[in-house]
């Protein structure tokens, strides 16, 4: 089978399996990327998300993580949802982890498309990666054409907006790239405008230590800056706020997968059913989330300095 052929039958598998887009890049040095990263970690805009800092020369050359590497396959997931928590004055959970942890999820369908790859041309040299290890994976989004960074530093798409997951498979098979997307932000500025912490200092610039995300998920300090008293908007993990204010995002469309599909008891637990949240709860509704990364403990902190 020649490259060509080979390239397309992987993009209408990695369709039939259930990513919305599945774009294609030559292995090589990130050496622009890397300029940028270091010059992001210089400036200390990553807090104390230390790991940032670790395999460096991994971050920004995929041959470094798999011996050969020859193409980076980049796919979307979308878990956009209509659904939303009932009580409008409860603390509120990003979209994305409403559901099953997406990093179960997802890698689950990689594993398949990985598995076809390998029935298709034998034996392969490769990994698979869902936000699990040092892979700049906007980067490779955007050079294989899967989309554009925006002004919030999301990748987005014409076609889907930004509320997706991002994967790669990385493998030592030639496969025929694809050309990066243009930037269609133009002059807006409504994610910079409607940052409550003014996390995005400047176009396509976030400053991670003033980020909601940051502070909510990440940040394990037993008590979370008084400056920032009352400008969380009521985001408990995570926060949305540079998505939901995206034109682009008015073309998002709901997902096909149900295991990102809420619980029920967590869409319906009210304000006070959040203060007075106990561990017991935590481990059944968030079961299989991946707002268990930031604890039980870190969750009651977040809820207490909404009040």
């Amino acid at each position: 089978m020649n490259t060509l052929q080979l390239t397309h039958n992987i993009k209408q598998k990695a369709k039939q399996i259930g990513f919305d887009s599945c774009g294609i890049a030559k292995a090589e040095s990130l050496d622009a990327e890397a300029r940028i990263l270091e010059a992001w970690l210089n400036q200390g805009l990553h807090g104390k998300m230390a790991y940032m800092e670790n395999y460096f020369d991994k971050r920004i050359d995929p041959r470094k993580l798999v011996e050969g590497a020859r193409s980076v396959i980049s796919l979307s997931y979308n878990y956009f949802t209509g659904a939303k928590q009932t009580d409008e004055q409860a603390p509120k959970i990003a979209m994305y982890a409403l559901g099953h942890d997406y990093h179960v999820v997802v890698k689950q369908k990689l594993e398949m498309l990985y598995n076809y790859i390998e029935a298709e041309v034998g034996a392969i040299n490769g990994r698979c990666f869902v936000d699990s290890a040092p892979v700049l994976e906007r980067a490779w989004a955007q050079r294989s054409g899967v989309g554009w960074v925006g002004k919030n530093t999301n990748i987005l798409t014409r076609r889907q907006g930004s509320y997706f997951f991002l994967a790669e498979i990385i493998l030592d098979i030639d496969l025929q790239p694809d050309s990066p997307v243009k930037d269609y932000c133009g002059t807006c500025t409504k994610c910079i405008d409607a940052c409550p912490t003014g996390a995005i200092y400047q176009p396509y610039k976030l400053d991670a230590t003033k980020c909601i995300s940051y502070f909510t998920i990440e940040l394990r300090d037993e008590i979370l800056p008084a400056d920032y008293s009352g400008k969380f908007e009521n985001w408990m993990f995570g926060c949305d706020i540079c998505q939901q204010v995206c034109p682009i995002n008015a073309q998002s469309t709901p997902h096909h997968e149900p295991q990102f599909e809420p619980r029920p008891e967590l869409l319906s637990m009210t304000r006070k059913d959040w203060q007075a949240l106990s561990e017991e709860t935590y481990r059944r509704i968030f079961k299989n989330s991946a707002v268990k990364r930031t604890k039980f403990k870190g969750l009651k902190r977040n809820i207490e300095f909404l009040k």
